[in-house]
């Protein structure tokens, strides 16, 4: 075990200014996060949302390169957004008024090919059909010659090569070249659905590509992530940060339950540290918003050390709601005989059962 290391400026500040509420809960959330790691702990850390485009990368980059992650798993949105960023930035336009915008607006954005993500827009010639024109080359090339790789790994193809140079960023300011340059693993579930994925479909369709399995599938991450999540936690246990919901978080938290009831591998460790942070109302239903403790029903986290446990939520719309959790250390799941419990309001109709096999 090693001491944390010494606070600088910003996290001085924090210390000192961030004592109630939800400012005391990222507190503890930081110091929980520093601590796991100087005892020894792997990091992984999920990213949903639009992370990338709100330039997540400022700080996640530097937090890759200080060996601070040791595993990402992420949206194919916030993929190819980071490289989007790295070789478009100069076209990209801010839209502080969005919550205005009329339809017309809206159509006359799109007749630009600005594609709007709350209040940015992505330039579609200059970040999306430049990155497909370098992707579909890998692609093709792949296909041809047999051969099948994780839709990350063409994008690191693409970084390695050069092709995407000059950058419009300091390169720096990239988790992409960051986690390439530091060896960092990398999965993204659902890929299909993003942009790049996308357009891969089309390539198939086209015949561009003619083994839709070049591009390697979400099952495929599954078992890779199963076999990764057993030879780290030979030496050490692997905790999860969570950035946002979705399946970016959904999909990873599932390993544990699938090693311990469909492999019965029961002496699997369970997640070493858990934290969520997400401005989703929490709810019943939701899984964006569902509430962290679900998790230790189905035997995805586990009991959680009550001193340790936190759970904030700011009553007014678009807050933040986090959830810290650690010390994960025992299996805690529901009956499936428990009565069913009322959804919150707002969330997806019909009331939600504990469902023992249910991984979300």
């Amino acid at each position: 075990m090693t001491a944390a290391p010494a606070l600088g400026p910003v996290g001085s500040y924090v210390k000192q200014h961030f004592r109630h509420f939800n400012a005391a809960a990222l507190v503890d959330a930081a110091e929980g996060y520093r601590a796991y790691l100087a005892q020894g702990g792997k990091m992984m850390v999920t990213l949903a949302g639009a992370m990338s485009t709100a330039e997540l990368g400022l700080s996640f980059a530097e937090m890759i390169r200080q060996d601070k992650v040791h595993l990402i798993v992420c949206t194919g949105a916030n993929l190819e957004e980071d490289i989007f960023n790295l070789v478009a930035h100069d076209f990209y336009e801010r839209v502080p008024h969005y919550r205005d915008l009329t339809p017309q607006d809206e159509a006359e954005l799109l007749g630009r090919h600005m594609n709007r993500v709350t209040d940015t827009c992505i330039p579609e010639m200059e970040a999306m059909r430049r990155m497909e024109k370098a992707m579909l080359e890998v692609w093709m090339e792949a296909d041809q010659a047999g051969q099948h790789y994780f839709p990350h790994e063409f994008f690191q193809q693409v970084l390695k090569s050069g092709v995407l140079k000059p950058y419009q960023i300091d390169p720096k300011h990239s988790w992409m070249l960051a986690a390439l340059e530091k060896n960092v693993p990398i999965v993204v579930p659902g890929w299909e659905d993003s942009t790049l994925g996308n357009m891969y479909a089309a390539a198939v369709i086209r015949g561009d590509v003619k083994n839709v399995h070049t591009v390697r599938t979400g099952i495929e991450y599954m078992t890779w992530l199963a076999q990764h999540y057993q030879e780290v936690t030979k030496t050490s246990t692997l905790g999860m940060f969570q950035i946002g919901g979705g399946i970016a978080g959904d999909f990873p938290i599932c390993v544990v339950p699938m090693l311990h009831q469909d492999l019965e591998l029961t002496e699997v460790p369970l997640w070493g540290y858990f934290c969520q942070i997400s401005d989703s109302t929490t709810s019943y239903g939701s899984y964006s918003g569902r509430r962290a403790q679900r998790e230790d029903h189905l035997g995805q986290a586990g009991h959680r050390h009550a001193q340790v446990h936190r759970r904030i939520r700011r009553h007014h719309r678009g807050a933040l709601d986090l959830r810290l959790s650690a010390g994960l250390v025992a299996t805690a799941r529901r009956p499936a005989t428990a009565p069913p419990r009322a959804l919150s309001p707002g969330s997806r109709g019909g009331a939600f059962r504990w469902a023992p096999r249910s991984c979300g």
